[in-house]
């Protein structure tokens, strides 16, 4: 067997998954189909009492290979044909079949877990009649596959609730959760914990044990902890889970409807008809475009991205061991700490010493909370700071491969750190800036060596957020693009690489929600009605809520900064006047000072400010419109909007790459996740309707709206951007 190792102590099989080539086991056919055969021949082999399944690597397993569900079942849209549905099902229910074979096969079977065991792997796992999981702190188990888009489709939702009952074990399966071994184990996921070297021994006691080899659900008399639907205990959880998941997603996310619809319709069956049932709605989402723009673009594409698939080919790797840092404010501080994490040494430099030393104190705050929570040491904690060596002498900057300023958005600020810190570096060190919104190309001006100058916009929290937009100006070379993305593949976070404009591609397009926000609140649109809407297109935060977030006062000095870049050509709307009588006049700065769009009263929630309409009324001249807007055409303006710039955005070249458009979207500023992206949404809407769609906004609301020629140019040709702009095909070209 290429893919698992076996062998025999004292009657007791041990198969070992080890696949060769990959850092992580994987269920695929050919694993599973020498796991079947393997199997079989130990289940007739009298002389093996039974079975342990372990890992041959650090890990169990990480689930399923989702390469086969967005590459080689989908066409190059990303559709699949209608005829694949039967064929979807057998192979989904054959790998049921494989692991309902295992629990009843008559003899013990337990799973050693040396490590994180997750989706599939898991389920293998859950297939077993007992498990013991390493004494490991970064060893997680869970299902999370509703993260992107799918389901359990090995039993995980027929297992779980049958072993934790339907309360404890939907949470879950819907939220995607994980669980470190401490959790696992008061829960009941797993049975035992025992040091790494002893969990295969640990599995092999239990077996000669002579325990019944018989799962809890298929003894006689078997009651599903909690109760089953129909039950006064049980039948609760579903009401009150259908409205709870109503009220979180909005009815956008279809995964999470059928892993409610599974574990609901399962528990009232037999274990053969529930995992039939299991299998039919797998292959629904499989068939679903929600489900598949979600594998493509937040499993496939990301894990491109973060293999360094924008890096440029041709240049030598790089490896980033001294890291300088401009600012020690919050953006710099969680520089600090996610490259020290790295093992990257960090010069992190202020005007003076006690600004430093209190960005340095950002991430001594992190890890005490981590060891509160018992995931790292203090140890771990006096070697990760100790890479954190705080200054305000530009001297100690020399011998850093990467300098990134993270200072304020202040062209005159920005230019005079660059200098000093020209003057210090080596000649091949690489200078980046942070800057959200200021194009590169500008602030390369201050630079002796603009080829090396490259943007790299971290996003905020810093420790947080999974995504660096890195951005390329009209000077910068190869050398400094593959050092960024090197660098934030080193920090284990996602790259998306965008060209050189004013608020690049995330900001740009962030902007847009926010803004469309705005000026239906110019227009006489309840604020209430504005901000529900928008929180049931599936983004994090309503357009006046995240406004507030981001902070009035840096929307103000943003636009006031613009309108002297573009003189003439700035624009004044009757939003303009909103923002600044809030800021200027009345000092509503957002969430940081307690009052913006919300007021934030102390010890109670926030809530809409009621003076709101009057101000709008006063500003604009509007009165709050008597017929209010349907609640879907505003959920379409909101995604339209964002979805018209990014296309602007990709048809300017700003972004080239399907990947980072849609990526960047979802990580970048919380695009709607289940649409898969903006370029997705477009074309699972249909490029020639999407265009019809805008056509008609323009009319109504204006320009903003208005379709490019790449758009129409597409619609007129039945095209879509993952049929024309497919990564790997443009690739091949």
């Amino acid at each position: 067997m290429d893919n698992w190792k076996l062998d025999t102590i004292d009657g007791v099989a041990v198969l070992s998954w080890d696949m060769p080539g990959r850092s992580m086991n994987v269920l695929n056919e050919g694993s599973m189909s020498e796991f079947a055969e393997a199997i079989e021949t130990l289940v007739a082999d009298d002389a093996v009492e039974g079975i342990v399944i372990t890992s041959g690597k650090t890990d169990f397993a990480a689930g399923a290979d989702l390469t086969m569900l967005g590459g080689s079942s989908a066409n190059a849209e990303g559709a699949l044909p209608k005829d694949r549905a039967k064929a979807l099902f057998e192979q989904s229910h054959q790998l049921n079949q494989l692991l309902r074979r295992l629990e009843t096969c008559g003899k013990p079977v337990a799973a050693a877990i040396p490590g994180t065991a997750l989706g599939g792997g898991l389920e293998v796992a859950l297939a077993c009649h007992y498990r013991v999981l390493a004494d490991n702190p970064k060893a997680q188990v869970g299902l999370p596959e509703s993260k992107v888009g799918l389901m359990p489709g090995a039993g995980g939702t027929q297992r779980l609730p049958r072993m934790l009952g339907a309360m404890q074990s939907l949470p879950l399966m819907l939220q995607g959760k994980s669980l470190r071994k401490d959790a696992a184990l008061a829960m009941g996921v797993v049975n035992e914990v025992a040091p790494a070297s002893e969990i295969v021994a640990k599995a092999t006691a239990w077996i000669k044990s002579k325990p019944e080899a018989v799962q809890p659900w298929d003894k006689k008399g078997y009651r599903i902890p909690g109760g089953g639907p129909y039950s006064k205990s049980g039948a609760p959880i579903f009401m009150m889970g259908t409205a709870m998941l109503r009220k979180e997603s909005y009815g956008n996310y279809p995964a999470q409807e059928a892993i409610l619809q599974a574990v609901y319709e399962g528990l009232q069956v037999p274990m053969e008809a529930a995992l039939r049932i299991e299998s039919r709605l797998f292959t629904s989402l499989l068939l679903d475009p929600t489900s598949r723009n979600m594998i493509r673009s937040l499993f496939l594409s990301m894990q491109e991205l973060g293999k360094g698939a924008r890096r440029p080919q041709g240049v030598a790797p790089t490896n980033c061991q001294k890291l300088g840092i401009l600012g020690a404010g919050m953006m710099g501080a969680g520089i600090a700490y996610v490259s020290a994490k790295a093992g990257i040494e960090c010069v992190l430099l202020d005007r003076d010493q006690a600004s430093a030393d209190k960005g340095k104190q950002y991430s001594a705050d992190l890890l005490d909370k981590l060891i509160l929570k018992k995931r790292s040491t203090t140890a771990k904690r006096a070697q990760l700071l100790d890479l954190i060596h705080t200054t305000s002498d530009y001297a100690d900057l020399a011998g850093c491969d990467l300098v990134i300023e993270a200072v304020f958005e202040d062209r005159g600020i920005k230019a005079d750190v660059t200098k000093k810190t020209e003057a210090v570096i080596n000649e091949d060190a690489i200078f980046a800036s942070n800057t959200s919104t200021l194009p590169i190309t500008g602030l390369a001006e201050a630079s002796i060596r603009p080829e090396k100058f490259v943007g790299i916009h971290f996003f905020s929290p810093v420790d947080r957020m999974g995504l660096v937009e890195i951005i390329v100006g009209e000077k910068t070379g190869d050398e400094a693009l593959a050092a960024a993305v090197d660098y934030v593949g080193k920090i284990r976070k996602t790259p998306i690489v965008v060209n050189d404009s004013r608020g690049f591609y995330t900001s740009r397009c962030f902007g847009t929600y926010v803004q469309e926000g705005l000026e239906m609140l110019a227009q006489g649109v309840s604020p209430a009605l504005i901000e529900n809407a928008g929180r049931q297109t599936g983004m994090p935060r309503a357009p006046l809520e995240m406004n507030d977030d981001v902070a009035l006062d840096l929307s103000y000095k943003v636009g006031m900064q613009t309108k002297k870049d573009l003189g003439d050509a700035w624009i004044e709307t009757p939003v303009t006047g909103i923002i600044e009588k809030m800021v200027v006049e009345l000092e509503r700065f957002g969430r940081k000072n307690g009052k913006g769009f919300y007021d934030y009263p102390e010890g109670a929630p926030k809530h809409l400010w009621k003076d709101l309409t009057d101000l709008v009324k006063e500003q604009t001249g509007n009165e709050q419109l008597a017929e209010q807007p349907d609640v879907e055409h505003l959920k379409q303006r909101l995604l339209y909007r964002q979805a018209i710039e990014a296309s602007r955005c990709f048809e300017e070249k700003v972004v080239t790459d399907v990947r980072d458009a849609d990526v960047g979207a979802i990580l970048g500023w919380g695009f709607a996740p289940w649409s898969g992206g903006p370029l997705s949404l477009i074309d699972t809407v249909g490029v020639a309707r999407f265009v019809e769609d805008c056509d008609a906004l323009a009319a109504t609301y204006g320009p903003r709206f208005e379709p490019g020629g790449l758009l129409r140019e597409m619609a007129a040709n039945g095209e879509s951007y993952y049929g024309r702009f497919n990564p790997s095909q443009v690739a091949a070209a």
